[in-house]
């Protein structure tokens, strides 16, 4: 019985029960295992870019007995992804960049799906500002820390044209209408370092000469500190 670490298992518990799940960067394959194993869904597409980790994954999934239930395919993002071949899309383990391109890509299929769970890796603020954009609605959040690195998580689907939605604001977007809400711990742990970060950062702009280009950035980095401040006070 394949075991998850903390962050995996956290994703995994956001996969509805008996969906198709598709899992686009598929590393070792173990997510989708660990799912098929606890009877959590029946079938599943494991994909990735590269031969290595495809390759690794087939492997594990073949060992577990699994080749009849988790089948694996090449694809650039969602590229091989058929039509109606998945209800769930999990893109985990890269940077919003990357996430980004692959929703980008093919956006047509990633509207069709019942959903998304990103886990993306960097470029929060741009990955949920994008969501908005397009039209995808929140449906659930989660964050853990492990091993000293904090991961995010987002679960989304397609919510059709809207003509008017309520703007997020820009505290939702860096860190996540529902994290806030629920006043998730792990995001109060996060905020406290991002203080104790651009607090630093703020001594060491003020010790410089005074340029346009310092100031610009002093002035940046401030705004951002008065957000994390104005996050933090709201959840106490």
């Amino acid at each position: 019985m394949v075991r998850l670490s903390q962050r995996m298992q956290a994703l995994a518990d956001m996969v509805t029960p008996g969906n198709v799940l598709c899992d686009v960067g598929c590393d070792h394959g173990f997510l989708p295992i660990y799912l098929v194993q606890k009877k959590i869904i029946s079938r599943a597409i494991a994909m990735d870019v590269a031969t290595g980790p495809l390759s690794a994954a087939k492997e594990h999934i073949a060992s577990e007995g699994l080749s009849d239930k988790i089948s694996t395919r090449l694809s650039d993002g969602l590229s091989e992804l058929g039509e109606a071949e998945a209800d769930t899309v999990l893109i985990a383990g890269m940077g919003g960049g990357l996430v980004l391109h692959i929703l980008s890509e093919n956006p047509d299929r990633a509207k069709s799906l019942k959903e998304l769970i990103l886990q993306p890796q960097s470029e929060l603020y741009e990955v949920r500002n994008f969501l908005f954009q397009e039209g995808y609605e929140l449906l659930d959040e989660d964050m853990v820390l492990e091993d000293g690195k904090y991961y995010p998580m987002m679960k989304v689907r397609y919510g059709g044209e809207v003509t008017k939605r309520e703007e997020p604001t820009e505290q939702q977007l860096y860190f996540g209408t529902f994290l806030i809400q629920r006043k998730h711990p792990v995001l109060k742990q996060y905020l406290l370092r991002e203080r104790a970060v651009t607090e630093k950062v703020l001594k060491q702009l003020e010790a410089q000469p005074a340029t346009d280009v310092i100031e610009k950035r002093r002035q940046e980095v401030k705004s951002y500190r008065d957000l994390v401040e104005k996050t933090l006070e709201e959840m106490q």
